[in-house]
């Protein structure tokens, strides 16, 4: 078998135990050790990337009728998934070399983030559900630790808990949809399910079924409606973190997985239109919440919802390229903003409300000019690489006009709202001490922003694109498609310039944006409601019933008795007797006068 792949996988693993084990009292020793691993991983990356289509795998659970393999797969896809991962993964490493630099928890930091691109490599190597499955949980326990980072504080353990738990609803649905896909197959590999799946004459609804139950994961791990709560919350984390988790690796998990699993939908149109309709709804309702937003990690959070929301509707148009070429240009310019946003956070002290900052482009020039390209290539501003990939999507929704329209009033919202986050935070006057002492990160935080803003210009453009992934053609002209492209990038960024420039404050109040739909809200009742009132009622049960009553009553009466028992055994002769001669009387009385 190929080595490459195995090296690419376990090089993370291993730094996570060496960093575990022998770093704690060495912490600058952590990163480095953290850095060179993923830097492992994405050199053999490249080698993987040039050569051949490979698959490899030996038995780790033989039951006979049941199989499990661990292997890998190296396709188009794999390659495609496994630079990218790698690639952002390492310069996202060596930025929080400076970030993470004065952080007490250092070692424990980047022992989880070796742990993180562990998981998340196994993910895009897995040739089988089962294996993907397990890296799957690996991802959502590495996640829970790099959010719930700063525990000592009392947000981002609540948050790392509403992810963890948010994920585990939708996994469960996965874990449904795997064991259907197994019992009707006898087989989990992508390989074997891909040539046979249409073949095996399967009931229709059965098919839908099995394909919607799989697409639970995707809803949860890429934060879609209605689970999409808890990726704005994974902003407690650190802000290499938020990059990490929103620009090419977890949410773009799920994206992967539908891509890599889209035999199961493409014969099941119902499957295909909820999904579609599940994306669309994702991608409008998070872009109308950004715009409310003060928090600059907040904003990047539900522009990552509102991408992630394309993508998925992409598969549900039945163009998984282009789903995949989106999360291509997104890794870079997404991982690039919040990188910038990072940036400004530390320069300003861990402040993160944008109408605390202002007069950031002469202060912290590589910062601006790099969050620039980054902004561009999010709201599809030509020739970046958002244009490209948005273009993409929106020409495959030709032929359905609600889902264009529907995309086309995202690509005019992102505009807005990113025109907002960059005139408050970098243009017009300071609007803090701290944004008027303002000064540009150290070179270990600028220079990833640097390279990453080549791939956000360039990525998108087709003979750049089509090195790495196969550009989706569409049917007729795309011209229609631009102009409406253009026109909403246009008229979204014109109004979000005009509306904010020279504004200290926030003059437009929507409160159903800001609330974020109430949707926080309803699901707080819900739960104060169901569960919390069921645990309430488990909880008088179990104290007054159980515990009071029975357990506590059945006590005190065995306990009551051997007190008074204990009376008749208390060691005098002399009360032995008495007792003896009382006994003797009482036997003698009910001979001489029986009871009738």
């Amino acid at each position: 078998m190929n080595s490459s792949p195995w090296i690419i996988l376990l090089a993370p693993f291993i730094a996570t135990f060496v960093i575990t084990l022998i770093t704690e009292r060495f912490k600058k020793l952590s990163s480095y050790i953290s850095v060179g691993a993923v830097a492992i991983s994405f050199v053999f990356s490249v080698f993987v990337f040039f050569g051949h289509d490979t698959s490899g795998s030996f038995n780790w659970i033989d039951l006979g009728v049941f199989q499990v393999k661990i292997g890998y797969l190296v396709n188009d896809l794999t390659k495609l998934m496994l630079l990218v991962v790698s690639g952002v993964g390492l310069l996202i490493h060596i930025y929080s070399i400076g970030y993470m630099a004065d952080d007490s928890g250092r070692s424990r930091y980047f022992a989880g983030l070796s742990l993180f691109m562990f998981s998340m490599l196994g993910i895009v190597l897995a040739d089988n559900f089962i294996m993907m499955f397990i890296f799957w949980e690996l991802v959502g326990v590495s996640s829970y630790l790099l959010i719930g980072h700063w525990y000592f504080r009392p947000a981002p353990p609540d948050a790392a808990n509403k992810a963890f738990l948010a994920n585990r609803i939708g996994d469960f649905g996965f874990m449904l949809g795997i064991l259907l896909v197994w019992s009707a197959s006898g087989t989990v590999s992508f390989g074997a399910l891909s040539q046979h799946w249409s073949t095996l004459g399967l009931d229709p609804t059965f098919m839908t079924v099995t394909a919607l139950l799989i697409f639970c994961g995707a809803v949860g791990k890429s934060a879609q409606f209605p689970l999409h709560v808890w990726l704005p919350d994974a902003m407690e984390g650190p802000t290499p973190v938020s990059a990490l988790i929103h620009a090419a690796t977890m949410v773009a998990a799920g994206v992967f997985m539908l891509t890599r699993t889209f035999f199961l939908f493409q014969h099941s149109p119902i499957a295909l239109t909820v999904v579609l309709w599940i994306g669309l709804l994702t991608s409008l309702l998070a872009a109308l919440m950004a715009t409310q937003q003060d928090d600059i990690k907040r904003i990047l959070a539900y522009s990552t919802l509102s991408q992630l929301g394309l993508m998925v509707a992409a598969i549900g148009l039945a163009v998984p390229q282009a789903a995949m070429f989106h999360l291509f240009t997104h890794a870079f310019f997404k991982a690039l903003l919040f990188l910038g946003a990072g940036s400004v956070i530390h320069s300003l002290h861990h402040e993160q409300n944008i109408w605390q900052m202002g007069g950031l482009r002469e202060k912290m020039p590589r910062t601006f000019w790099t969050f620039l390209i980054g902004t561009l290539a999010l709201i599809a501003c030509p020739p970046f690489a958002g244009f490209w990939s948005k273009d993409a999507i929106l020409a495959s929704a030709s032929g359905n006009t609600p889902a264009f329209l529907a995309i086309a009033a995202v690509t005019f919202l992102t505009a807005f709202y990113m025109a907002r986050l960059f005139v408050v935070a970098f243009l017009g006057e300071p609007r803090s001490d701290h944004a008027r002492h303002a000064h540009e990160s150290p070179p270990v935080m600028t220079i990833p922003l640097l390279l990453l803003a080549i791939p956000a210009c360039l990525a998108g453009f087709p003979f750049v694109a089509s090195f790495f992934i196969r550009v989706p053609e569409h049917e007729g002209s795309p011209l229609g498609a631009i102009a409406v492209s253009l026109l909403a990038f246009a008229v979204g960024a014109a109004g979000g310039f005009y509306l904010y420039r020279d504004r200290n404050k926030d003059e437009i109040d929507i409160p159903l944006f800001e609330h974020k739909f109430y949707i926080d809200e309803f699901y707080s009742s819900l739960i104060k409601w169901t569960v919390d009132l069921l645990a309430n009622i488990s909880g008088f049960f179990d104290r007054w019933v159980i515990d009071g009553t029975i357990v506590r009553g059945l006590g005190g009466l065995t306990w009551g008795s051997g007190f008074a028992l204990r009376f008749l055994q208390i060691g005098n002769l002399q009360a032995y007797a008495f007792l003896f001669g009382a006994g003797v009387i009482l036997l003698l009385y009910l001979v001489k006068f029986p009871t009738k």
